[in-house]
């Protein structure tokens, strides 16, 4: 690898450790020529996912856009901007696993919905009235009311 400060051609690897959960490496790197050290990343290269809009449009999948998706839905909730991104991460994990190159928007909002349905209501009912444009209350009290219905059907304390 090049030296960023003098140009030199090549450079020594003196660290090598896994970072971002193993999906890439970060490498501490030393220029025999001027003698700086450097750091640089290597990760593997992802195919790209698109998205095809409900309009039929496509456009590149943006974990930035996920991200501040969940940020609406997380507002003044006890979670972290770094659990914010590894639900992100997670959430786009899951679709690359499908081996798809392209995705629909509707089951990205599905995915997210999924996951934030065990995380926090709260979060999950926000990103829900945007995600599902609820034309009115009774829309919203009918996601809520099948909510309730999971929730009672999966915890144990209450009787059948």
């Amino acid at each position: 690898m090049k030296c960023p400060f003098c140009s030199f051609a090549d450079s020594r690897v003196i660290d090598s450790r896994s970072v971002d959960n193993g999906t890439s490496i970060r490498r501490r790197r030393e220029c025999p020529q001027c003698g700086r050290r450097f750091t640089t990343y290597e990760k593997y290269e992802e195919t790209p996912l698109l998205v095809i809009k409900k309009d039929g449009r496509r456009e590149l999948f943006d974990n930035q856009k996920l991200i501040a998706g969940l940020l609406k839905a997380f507002e003044k909730r006890p979670f972290s901007y770094e659990q914010i991104q590894e639900i992100a991460a997670g959430v786009e994990r899951e679709l690359r696993s499908l081996g798809e190159s392209e995705v629909k928007s509707t089951l990205i909002g599905e995915t997210v919905m999924k996951h934030l349905e065990k995380i926090d209501q709260i979060a999950y009912v926000r990103f829900a009235s945007v995600y599902r444009q609820f034309a009115d209350v009774n829309n919203f009290m009918q996601e809520i009311q099948g909510m309730l219905k999971k929730v009672d059907a999966t915890d144990p304390s209450k009787e059948k």
